[in-house]
């Protein structure tokens, strides 16, 4: 099942996940300037236009083009309280075929860590992962010493798997990675198929 042209729209308890639209430019690039110091040590460095307004617009095309392909679904969580902007979540790599796999990648900002945000919209975008798409696998890697990042990753049904040598760059540096993923639980071992 691909994504197609119908926006994702997921509710969960405090939260509603959608993606981003033109008009979300001034609550991001306030969230991301004011969480800045916060996000910056877990993230690919930022470009010197990061958060004009051209590149914010970059983005939603691309956030757009992505979820009517089916290769990606990039979602912003806004909190049901008051409409607010906190942080966003993207599934990405949506692989088919027999991989039937997608990647998670998110951030939060400052004011809204560690109140469980994050987890709420990891099982969420899982949940939907599983029961809409149709995927078989959500992966997810962080960097070994982000403890709140793996303790998110946990409690939402990931298991550890391993460590990817050098995977991205993040703050201008080559960084392994620890692997985590969630399986879809009807969907392990024989198929019966082949």
């Amino acid at each position: 099942m691909r994504l197609g042209r119908k926006k994702v729209k997921i509710v969960t308890e405090r939260m509603i996940l959608r993606p981003p639209v033109h008009g979300d430019f001034r609550a991001w690039s306030s969230l991301r300037t004011d969480s800045r110091d916060f996000l910056e040590k877990w993230e690919p460095r930022w470009t010197s236009d990061h958060l004009s307004r051209k590149s914010f617009a970059n983005r939603v095309y691309w956030a757009q083009r992505s979820q009517r392909t089916g290769s990606a679904m990039p979602l912003f969580l806004i909190r049901r309280e008051g409409g607010v902007l906190i942080g966003a979540i993207t599934l990405d790599n949506i692989r088919r075929g027999p991989a039937q796999a997608g990647t998670l990648g998110y951030w939060i900002g400052a004011p809204f860590a560690r109140q469980g945000y994050m987890r709420e919209a990891i099982q969420g975008v899982v949940h939907h992962a599983f029961e809409k798409l149709d995927l078989s696998r959500v992966e997810a890697a962080c960097l070994p010493e982000n403890a709140a990042s793996r303790g998110c990753l946990e409690k939402g049904g990931f298991k550890y798997e391993g460590v990817a040598q050098s995977y991205l760059q993040i703050n201008g540096r080559w960084r392994n990675h620890v692997l985590y993923a969630n399986l879809r639980p009807d969907r392990r071992g024989r198929t019966g198929i082949g």
